[in-house]
């Protein structure tokens, strides 16, 4: 089973967003209780939520998928179930910790699924893969920590075969006020507290200002189409907390 790990640079930083090397700080060091925390924290429904977006990729067997800031792998894997045994999976982070429980995360995997899966440091906004390689993508819970969106939706178009679909998953800035109120509840005295108890207090507050720059599900929709998709519908999804946006290329 081979496993690679390959290096890229960083791109450039948008003004109004922390530094690429202060997020990549942040996942690094949230690495070891990544799992559990999301576990605990979503009530194990953040699985669920990964199932859906992979539905919407459409993975068939023998294609080639990417699943872009990969994380530990969870999105990675179910496509890998689905492609295998003939097809090829490669997971993209920035984040070396993150990457390295993914490979170790691997090797308990059944052969037929575990050889489909390559983990790989880059850059989402300049992805060291030709044009029209991949079959379809996914992104789970990365799209809002990028510098540059509209960079980082250019590169996916750009790397994708005509045809494919990107589904992306990642929290909803919801205009319902009822549930805005219980997401800004939810994050202030459920999540941060939580991870304030593995110490990890100052990494998990970073998601409010970081889904207050998140781009409305409208203008997630416009911006896959100015980056050259062909189709692009956004999904609420968990009572509007969540949402998936699926780009056809």
């Amino acid at each position: 089973m081979t496993n690679l790990i390959n290096k890229t640079t960083d791109a450039t930083d948008a003004k109004d967003k922390p530094q690429a090397s202060e997020v990549r700080q942040i996942f690094d060091r949230i690495a070891p209780v990544y799992d559990q925390l999301n576990d605990w924290l979503s009530l194990g429904q953040h699985r669920v939520w990964k199932k859906m977006a992979v539905n919407w990729a459409q993975p068939q067997p023998g294609d080639k998928f990417l699943d872009l800031c990969c994380g530990s792998g969870d999105v990675a894997m179910l496509l890998a179930k689905r492609v295998a045994p003939a097809g090829k999976v490669i997971g993209v982070d920035f984040a070396c910790e993150q990457l390295a429980i993914a490979a170790e995360r691997t090797c308990e995997l059944p052969p037929p699924i575990g050889n489909c899966l390559i983990w790989q440091e880059g850059d989402a906004l300049d992805l060291p893969f030709a044009d029209r390689y991949f079959d379809g993508a996914t992104i789970a819970y990365g799209l809002r920590n990028v510098t540059n969106i509209s960079k980082c939706l250019a590169e996916l178009q750009r790397v994708l075969k005509p045809g494919a679909i990107a589904a992306i998953l990642d929290f909803n800035r919801t205009e319902n006020p009822i549930a805005a109120k219980f997401q800004q509840f939810y994050l202030d005295h459920i999540v941060v507290p939580i991870a304030k108890n593995q110490g990890m207090e100052a990494e998990y507050a970073y998601i409010m200002p970081s889904l207050e720059r998140f781009p409305l599900d409208k203008e997630q929709v416009q911006l896959g189409l100015a980056a050259g998709f062909t189709q692009a519908k956004h999904y609420a999804i968990a009572n509007t907390l969540m949402g998936v946006l699926v780009l056809t290329k």
